[in-house]
């Protein structure tokens, strides 16, 4: 019996009109990856959180506990353990 393995949690900081925000949606979903979307412009509380971690624009992801600035698709796959 294979063990199954719990996904970690992921959100997507996102924008409106952002082309790398809409690769790393379709990206995600590709790979049947669950995720919560935010829209930056409407949380501004969740842009300062991107700030504070390092991250000057969006896409921003949050794995589990690790914040990845960017699309930066082979520290997503790490992270995911894809």
């Amino acid at each position: 019996m294979s063990e199954i393995k719990k996904q970690k949690r992921v959100v997507l900081f996102t924008s409106p009109g952002c082309h790398w925000c809409v690769t790393a949606k379709q990206y995600l979903k590709t790979n049947n990856i669950k995720f919560k979307n935010i829209d930056i412009n409407k949380d501004t509380n969740a842009a300062k959180d991107c700030q504070k971690h390092g991250c000057k624009g969006v896409p921003v992801l949050l794995i589990g506990s690790r914040w990845i600035c960017g699309f930066d698709k082979t520290k997503i796959k790490k992270e995911l353990g894809l």
